[in-house]
C-alpha cells in the first residue's frame, strides 16, 4: 500500500511540474531541467505592484530600458524578477493599470488589435504548446519594427526579440491587445526605447531600412559595384516583386537570412508610386537563371528574370 501511495505522489509531483512549464513557456524543449529558473517552492503570491507611473508610452519605455536582463524566475511578477506575464503585470500595474496575472487571461481584456495595425507598447500573445496550437502560454511587448521583449523561458531574462528574425514567434502569434488609454496613444520616437547601443535591438531594422537606399551586388557570381557603375551592358537581376509602397519587411528579412543583396528601383506609373524588389545584378543570364530556380523555392515562386540595361 505504501508503495502505491508513493507512486501516486511521484506522479502527481511530475503532473505538477509539467503544467508549470506549460504556463509561460517559448519551446520547453529546448531548456535543460537542470537550467530551468524554476523554484522549488515558487511564490504564488500575487503582489500587486506600486502606481509609479501615470499611463503613457513614454513611461512604458522608461520601465523597458531598466528591466532589460532581469532575470526569469517562474511565478514572479517583479520588482527584479519575472515570468512572462508577471512582467506584462508589473509594467501595466505600475501604470496604474490592472490585467490579469496569467497570459490567457491578459488576452481575453484589452482593445483587439490587428497585427498591422500594432502600436508601441501593444501585448502580443503566443500560443508555445507542443500539443494545443490554441491556447496562450506566453506573452510580450512590441515596440515596433517588429520587435518586442518579453522575460523568455530561453535565455532566462528579459530580452528584446524581432518576428522576422524569428519566426517561431511569428508562427504562434495568436492575438495582439492593446490597454494603454487613447489620449495616450501619441507616436514615441523608437530611440526612447533604445538601450544602450550594444544591446540596440533597432539596429538590424534601422539596416534594413537603409538598405533600401542602397544598391549592392548579389550573392553569386557577384557583379562589383564600380564594374556595375562602368558597365554600359545589360545587366541580369531577380525580379522579386513590385509594390505599392515599401516590401513587406519579412520579406526583405528572408532575402538577408539566405544571403541576398537587393536593391529598390522606384517609379511612378500614374497611379502612384511603384517599388521593384529586385536580386543581383548577375555577369550572365545562366547566373541569374540559378539563382530564380532557388528562390522560388525558398522565397517567392512568383519570382522572375529582369534584364536592365
Amino acid at each position: 500500500m505504501d508503495f502505491m501511495i508513493t507512486r501516486k505522489k511521484t506522479f502527481l509531483f511530475a503532473a505538477l511540474i509539467l503544467a508549470l512549464l506549460e504556463g509561460c513557456g517559448e519551446d520547453n524543449a529546448q531548456v535543460k531541467p537542470a537550467d530551468t529558473p524554476y523554484p522549488a517552492h515558487p511564490n504564488y503570491a500575487i503582489i500587486k505592484p506600486k502606481v509609479r507611473f501615470t499611463p503613457s508610452r513614454e513611461n512604458l519605455a522608461k520601465m523597458i530600458r531598466q528591466l532589460q536582463g532581469a532575470p526569469y524566475v517562474w511565478a514572479e511578477e517583479g520588482p527584479d524578477k519575472f515570468d512572462c506575464s508577471g512582467f506584462t503585470y508589473y509594467l501595466y500595474g505600475s501604470m496604474g493599470i490592472e490585467l490579469p496575472r496569467v497570459a490567457r487571461k491578459q488576452a481575453r481584456v484589452g482593445k483587439k488589435v490587428r497585427f498591422e495595425d500594432l502600436q508601441y507598447g501593444d501585448l502580443l500573445f503566443f500560443a508555445t504548446g507542443k500539443h494545443n496550437r490554441r491556447k496562450i502560454t506566453h506573452v510580450g511587448v512590441y515596440l515596433g519594427n517588429g520587435w518586442f521583449t518579453h522575460a523568455s523561458t530561453v535565455k532566462h531574462k528579459v530580452i528584446y526579440t524581432n518576428l522576422y528574425e524569428k519566426p517561431y514567434y511569428l508562427q504562434r502569434l495568436r492575438i495582439c491587445r492593446r490597454y494603454l488609454p487613447d489620449a495616450n496613444n501619441t507616436t514615441i520616437r523608437l530611440a526612447s526605447a533604445t538601450p544602450a547601443p550594444e544591446t540596440d535591438p533597432f539596429k538590424a531594422a534601422k539596416e534594413i531600412g537603409t538598405s533600401l537606399e542602397k544598391s549592392t551586388g548579389g550573392k553569386a557570381v557577384i557583379l562589383p559595384d564600380t564594374l556595375a557603375q562602368q558597365s554600359r551592358k545589360v545587366r541580369h537581376y531577380v525580379q522579386v516583386g513590385s509594390f505599392r509602397g515599401k516590401p513587406k519587411m519579412h520579406l526583405l528579412y528572408r532575402l538577408k537570412e539566405q544571403g541576398y543583396h537587393y536593391k529598390i528601383i522606384r517609379f511612378n506609373d500614374g497611379g502612384g508610386e511603384v517599388n521593384k524588389l529586385l536580386v543581383g545584378p548577375y555577369l550572365s543570364k545562366d547566373d541569374a537563371q540559378r539563382v530564380l530556380e532557388k528562390m522560388r523555392i525558398t522565397v517567392e515562386p512568383n519570382a522572375f528574370l529582369a534584364d536592365i540595361e
